[in-house]
């Protein structure tokens, strides 16, 4: 993974770039939904930790419905069209395995980015979603690439 040209982003994050820069993150049940557009060389990513804004406090990119569309309108806003944009969906593992289904955050993530990105007509090219382990990804924003590693609890507690 290349280190010095990375941003690195955290939960309720969103960051745009051009190529040769590379996003990184690193997903336990959180999602992260990667757009490229390739006519123009940028990307972006975001980092999300629940599924929706309940009304509650403030809406921060911290939740898929309010993050999801906001890294839709960024890129817009850097001359991107739905039409060109594609996406790479990560994450959405199932940190619990002793959880009942109203604790399935990974899963519920994960259907909110698929439904988001089915209503602006943005089609899902990738993803690696769901299962037991977290995830280390690298958005290479060359070509579009994302680099990724399978973590352990560990690498996730000491990163958060």
């Amino acid at each position: 993974m290349i280190q010095g040209s990375s941003t690195f982003i955290h939960v309720g994050q969103i960051h745009i770039d051009h190529a040769p820069r590379a996003i990184s993150t690193v997903l336990g049940s959180c999602v992260a939904v990667c757009l490229y557009d390739c006519s123009l060389g940028i990307g972006g990513m975001n980092h999300y930790l629940l599924p929706f804004w309940n009304g509650n406090g403030l809406q921060t990119p911290k939740f898929g419905n309010i993050s999801i569309p906001k890294l839709i309108e960024q890129m817009i806003l850097r001359g991107a069209t739905s039409k060109t944009l594609e996406a790479k969906i990560f994450g959405g593992a199932s940190m619990n395995s002793m959880a009942g289904d109203s604790m399935m955050i990974g899963e519920k993530n994960i259907l909110v980015a698929k439904e988001i990105l089915k209503e602006y007509k943005i089609p899902i090219i990738a993803e690696d979603i769901g299962g037991q382990n977290g995830r280390k990804i690298q958005f290479n924003l060359d070509r579009g690439k994302v680099l990724m590693k399978y973590t352990t609890r560990i690498d996730l507690t000491q990163r958060g």
